[in-house]
């Protein structure tokens, strides 16, 4: 009986201590939405007050732009065939940025990868600052290297090119290190023990486990990249985001054709992200007859 009691005793403690523990967490989870709110509320203000004209001002005039788009679009729909082959080497243009970039990033990332990966890398005490330069590729946004480039080089799709492509090693060589991690180590000590380079560890070793991987990571970058190259148009680098910021400007009377122009951009990403999506299974899970849903 006594050795229950102590149990009993032994359970109502842990049952209370649980409880605490409980109570506590509660506790903190609502002071920190609490604190979240208030710095929620304190920004909105901060960038209310410091907005031309407001935001509770200019919140009826959202719709305006897109009623005035749709309405031009629909007044002159007979022309919207005539747009669509008008901007479409524009389109071509943006995509050949987004592959190019891509591609160069994609390189650049694999082997900065294959030197921050601990355990394969040739020079271990690299690893750390290698790992930070990368962070600050991925962390700088596109805009901000395009337009530091563009004020060295002048405007047009190179400056966007190297943009997105310094953001993309930044971005792939985070991804492809991670996946490095998970490579076997078995391959490389076998190559290594027949006196093998590094280079010929990295290309015959691990590179031939992971390949999937890097085409399917690649894929979905270049899906991003053609959103990014679409964007930094409007800071004047050329491809279509340049022709959208020129037909999006008030009282030109070219609604139409940014119309025309949306729907060539959302085609585009619509197929993209389709067939690298049916790639990227074939890839990963070897599926011959993968199918996506649209």
């Amino acid at each position: 009986m006594v050795d229950q009691t102590e149990n009993y005793a032994n359970v109502a403690d842990l049952s209370t201590a649980y409880l605490a523990q409980v109570k506590a967490k509660r506790l903190m989870n609502f002071i920190m939405l609490v604190l979240f709110l208030a710095l929620l509320g304190a920004g909105f203000y901060t960038a209310d007050s410091r907005n031309a004209g407001g935001f509770w001002d200019g919140i009826g005039n959202v719709f305006d732009f897109p009623e005035a788009m749709l309405g031009e679009a629909i007044e002159r729909v007979q022309l919207m065939p005539g747009y669509l082959v008008k901007y479409l080497p524009s389109l071509i243009e943006t995509i050949n940025i987004a592959a190019a970039s891509t591609l160069l990033g994609a390189v650049l990332g694999l082997f900065m990868s294959l030197l921050v990966t601990r355990g394969f890398a040739p020079v271990p005490m690299l690893v750390g600052p290698l790992r930070r330069i990368l962070d600050v590729l991925r962390a700088v946004p596109e805009i901000v290297i395009a337009l530091v480039l563009i004020f060295m080089l002048g405007g047009g799709p190179v400056p966007a090119m190297i943009a997105i492509a310094l953001h993309t090693v930044g971005a792939l060589g985070k991804l492809f290190s991670e996946v490095n991690e998970n490579a076997s180590l078995k391959p490389v000590e076998g190559l290594a023990s027949v006196g093998a380079s590094w280079t010929q560890r990295m290309w015959l070793g691990v590179i031939p486990q992971v390949a999937p991987n890097y085409l399917s990571y690649a894929l979905l970058r270049f899906e991003i990249n053609i959103r990014a190259s679409a964007i930094l148009g409007f800071v004047g680098a050329g491809g279509i985001g340049y022709d959208l910021r020129n037909t999006m400007s008030w009282g030109v009377g070219k609604y139409d054709e940014a119309a025309a122009i949306f729907i060539l951009l959302f085609l585009t990403i619509v197929v993209v992200d389709q067939l690298s999506s049916i790639m990227r299974k074939r890839l990963t899970h070897g599926n011959s007859s993968a199918e996506v849903t649209l």
